[in-house]
């Protein structure tokens, strides 16, 4: 993809115009002030960034990812598509340094949920540097229409090979036989309505709560035929099952939107929103924890069967519904009234495990490298509640986020103790 190209011997080229993908363009569709469609993400270093390297770095980050540097294009109302708009450069300064205040850090991540980067300047992300007794705190914010978490970090490990002058590639990934199977599984139907979560004490402002903690990464006996991430689904369900039964809701099946995410980790990594969602069900009956083997067993070989799907990233009715037959304000209209009428069949909850951090997030000798990742992805109704999950030096970094049109502060607190609860307890000790 080319980007603002200058003539030796005249004015600048026009910018470069690319149509929303699909994701994008569903996304833009049903944009909300109250509950902006953001992806907050917080790396912890050990030590101190000089704010005008780490400018410095970032820019030259952005330069060598291009596709990051894009704007909204203006259009007339009868345009049929959204259009992308790529830049040579950033239209704004991208790096805030907030001075260092008692609670800097819990602003900088409240202003992650609240405040989406407005898609009328390129690039259509914030990263504030908070600095803090003990290193620093780089929280970004991104706006969800134009890109993802996964896409966004990889810039991330850009500026730190740039900022450090050390090797931010990233390591191989893991070499799992069992995925290269694709046995038929019986699943259960997406036809029923799923649970919704029992609302708690939400406040009486709109918007995202978000708590991080980290936790141990829970132990599989070695050989295992499920993965780390199906026993954090397994977790995410019985929490569920758990929380709604204590708030008096009838047990219905649970089904949880998990992102895959295909794309290779390099510096040629696709930058945009490029996971497809999978959504994997379970029925009341079999949220059973005295069969934990088992249901490690089923969930791993679900999981593995609905991934193995070819399947468009939002599913084949949203790929028809996105195709330019109308003009763009007709056919949000038509999305909006459908985002509605579907709502009681929208998932339960979203589980984003995005997996172990596969770049060093290394920022040279004085910084340090990120001993701490954490992710969070939005938490709009009728969903209103999101586990994001991240491994970063060999321990589980955990973000549960929720609408607060749903649940409060001491609800969101008491999720994140039943998630470790229920998570210690997918540790089977092998016969």
């Amino acid at each position: 993809m080319t980007t603002l190209q200058h003539r030796p011997d005249g004015p600048a080229r026009p910018p470069s115009r690319v149509p929303f993908p699909v994701v994008d363009e569903v996304a833009r569709h049903c944009l909300q002030d109250a509950e902006p469609e953001t992806v907050h993400i917080e790396l912890h270093l050990p030590g101190r960034l000089d704010p005008a390297r780490l400018r410095k770095a970032f820019g030259e980050a952005l330069r060598r990812h291009p596709r990051i540097l894009m704007r909204e294009a203006p259009r007339p109302w009868y345009r049929a598509r959204y259009e992308w708009e790529l830049t040579a450069e950033p239209d704004v300064e991208v790096i805030r340094c907030p001075p260092p205040e008692p609670d800097a850090r819990g602003q900088a991540r409240q202003r992650a949920l609240d405040c989406a980067p407005p898609l009328s300047s390129a690039p259509p992300i914030r990263l504030d540097a908070v600095p803090e007794c003990d290193g620093t705190v780089l929280i970004l914010t991104v706006n969800h229409t134009a890109l993802d978490g996964p896409a966004c970090l990889r810039v991330v490990a850009t500026a730190a090979e740039l900022y450090g002058g050390r090797d931010n590639s990233p390591a191989a990934p893991p070499v799992r036989t069992q995925d290269a199977r694709r046995e038929s599984v019986a699943v259960p139907s997406n036809w029923t309505p799923p649970a919704r979560v029992a609302p708690g004490t939400p406040g009486p402002c709109p918007g995202n709560g978000v708590i991080v903690t980290e936790l141990p990464l829970p132990h599989r006996p070695k050989g295992s035929p499920y993965t780390v991430n199906d026993q954090l689904m397994v977790t995410t369900a019985l929490l569920i099952a758990h929380w709604n039964g204590e708030h008096g809701a009838r047990p219905r099946p649970i089904r949880i939107t998990m992102p895959v995410d295909d794309r290779p980790r390099d510096a040629g990594m696709p930058i945009g929103n490029g996971t497809r969602l999978v959504e994997v069900p379970f029925t009341p009956e079999e949220l059973d924890a005295t069969d934990m083997a088992g249901l490690l067993r089923r969930t791993a070989a679900r999981t593995r069967f609905l991934k193995s799907q070819p399947r468009p990233q939002l599913g084949y009715g949203v790929a028809l519904l996105t195709t330019p037959w109308a003009p763009v304000a007709v056919r949000g209209a038509l999305t909006r009234g459908l985002r509605r009428a579907v709502a009681p069949w929208t998932s339960t909850t979203l589980l984003s495990n995005i997996g172990r951090i596969p770049y060093p997030l290394d920022f040279g000798e004085e910084a340090g490298r990120a001993d701490a990742v954490w992710f969070s992805a939005p938490a709009r109704m009728p969903r209103g509640l999101t586990f994001t999950t991240a491994s970063t030096a060999g321990r589980l970094h955990l973000s549960v986020r929720w609408s607060r049109s749903l649940l409060g502060p001491g609800d969101g607190a008491e999720l994140r103790d039943l998630f470790e609860h229920y998570l210690h307890t997918t540790e089977v000790t092998a016969p």
